[in-house]
């Protein structure tokens, strides 16, 4: 997808589909003329003509990627989500048309064409339909299933989030009963602690 504009592979009906997607890029950023970029900015283009010439054909170019990016979004988009093939799918209609040229040129009556005696279940649509009702609920199934995973990890990370809470909690109790034991007791005693366990790291 990302070389959608740069492959020269595919049908000769996606390649001219992106041919004209391309020119239709091309045309929308060059809408904007030299002569309305001069009405813009008639002081910059009087005193820094080349320079502004250099400007106005790099704003071109990025209005132009900035087109390319975001049809190229927008056909990832349909692919990944939507499980859409897009040059299979340009392939298919030029099929379908292809066909209903030759069954006009051949004066044949089509199924998928409505007629009073027929029953809408034979017409090709109807199956055509129901394919894509399937589809519909199997990725809905799919994101439904993606969704519940998401659903248990996230108590999962809750409560491993809570548990590390409850540790923290219980280590501060702890010290907090710690110093306030420490403070109980006298200072002459702590003194005589101190200079007893310092003479005896000394010895050692």
């Amino acid at each position: 997808m990302d070389a959608l504009f740069d492959e020269q592979h595919g049908s000769r009906r996606w390649l001219s589909f992106r041919a004209a997607l391309q020119l239709a890029i091309e045309r929308s950023s060059r809408k904007w003329t030299f002569q309305d970029f001069t009405e813009c900015f008639p002081t910059y283009v009087e005193k820094e003509e080349k320079e502004a010439q250099i400007t106005f054909k790099l704003t071109q170019d990025y209005i132009e990627k900035l087109d390319k990016d975001d049809i190229i979004k927008l056909f990832q988009k349909y692919h990944s989500e939507e499980n859409v093939d897009i040059p299979k799918n340009i392939d298919i209609l030029h099929k379908l048309v292809r066909e209903a040229e030759a069954r006009k040129e051949s004066g044949e009556i089509s199924n998928s064409v409505w007629r009073e005696d027929r029953r809408p279940r034979n017409a090709h649509m109807i199956p055509f339909l129901e394919s894509q009702v399937a589809q519909l609920r199997e990725n809905l199934a799919k994101r439904e299933e993606k969704n519940r995973q998401l659903q248990a990890q996230l108590e999962e990370d809750i409560n491993a989030r809570d548990e590390a809470y409850r540790r923290q909690y219980e280590l501060l109790q702890k010290l907090d009963n710690s110093l306030a034991q420490f403070e109980k007791l006298p200072m002459n005693a702590i003194e005589d602690w101190t200079v007893q366990t310092a003479n005896t790291l000394k010895q050692h």
